[in-house]
């Protein structure tokens, strides 16, 4: 099994293939995987519940940030953004709200230029205050890899009740105000075949996006080694065709990464 953890609260900056210089932010704990999925492509590995290492507190990530950003203000190196990702997902930390409004100052403090960006699997928005912080940001990206309820328990493997029709559902109250993000994949695991590059999944996913009116459509193949390893990664010409496709068929900005 591959996985690849962020053994810190603040790692990087990175060269992100979507964001630039990113300085990520981890606010899960650094020896496991805490999310509400367990996605078969995720370079963290699988979801590990049994970790008894606590969540820094909204505290700690504070001072863990400015600590960085004030040693990068002093190097000339501050980054083209902060990005909320890590070994799981963010959103599900209780002091979610609280630690983007300490993002928001000292961003605003030490790296205005910086945008502050978090990257979702969409099932905490459900919860007030999460989707309330969310649309304090620069950016939110929401994962939405399929609308077929197979399909997304196969891709995704939520977390128990946690259905596509509800994630839909929590997308469309941001009203054109977060990105969408896809991860386009296919291969054989356990629970049957998964492949959301065949016309159906991919109409399917247009017609959810016309409604929802992200403020961009990010799509992307798999990029680093995975949890399961019968996973195909898709290549660069049929990318360009998936991406050519859903510009024939929408007018969102598409932004293709490889």
């Amino acid at each position: 099994m591959s996985s690849r953890l962020f053994d810190q609260i603040i790692f990087g900056p990175v060269r992100s293939r979507r964001f630039g210089v990113s300085l990520g932010v981890n606010l899960l704990p650094v020896d496991a995987k805490i999310c509400s999925f367990d996605c078969v492509y995720c370079e963290c590995g699988w979801t590990d519940s049994s970790s008894s290492q606590s969540l820094p507190t909204a505290n700690e990530v504070q001072k863990a940030l400015e600590v960085k950003l004030l040693n990068m203000q002093a190097a000339g190196e501050l980054p083209d953004v902060i990005t909320f990702s890590g070994n799981g997902e963010p959103t599900m930390h209780p002091e979610f709200d609280e630690i983007i409004e300490n993002t928001i100052k000292l961003r605003n403090m030490y790296s205005l230029r910086a945008e502050v960006v978090v990257l979702s699997n969409s099932t905490q928005l459900h919860k007030e205050k999460v989707r309330n912080a969310l649309l304090k940001i620069d950016k939110a990206v929401l994962k939405l890899d399929s609308t077929n309820e197979t399909q997304f328990q196969r891709i995704n493997k939520p977390a128990p009740g946690i259905h596509v029709e509800d994630v839909k559902k929590e997308l469309l109250r941001f009203e054109g105000k977060a990105s969408l993000q896809t991860m386009f994949l296919r291969g054989q695991t356990t629970e049957g075949q998964i492949d959301n590059t065949i016309t159906r999944e991919i109409d399917a996913l247009i017609e959810f996006a016309k409604v929802m009116i992200p403020a961009e459509w990010m799509i992307y193949p798999i990029d680093r080694p995975t949890p399961f390893e019968k996973l195909e990664k898709i290549q660069k010409d049929e990318m360009d065709e998936i991406a050519e496709y859903i510009r024939s068929k929408t007018n969102i900005p598409l932004k293709i990464s490889y």
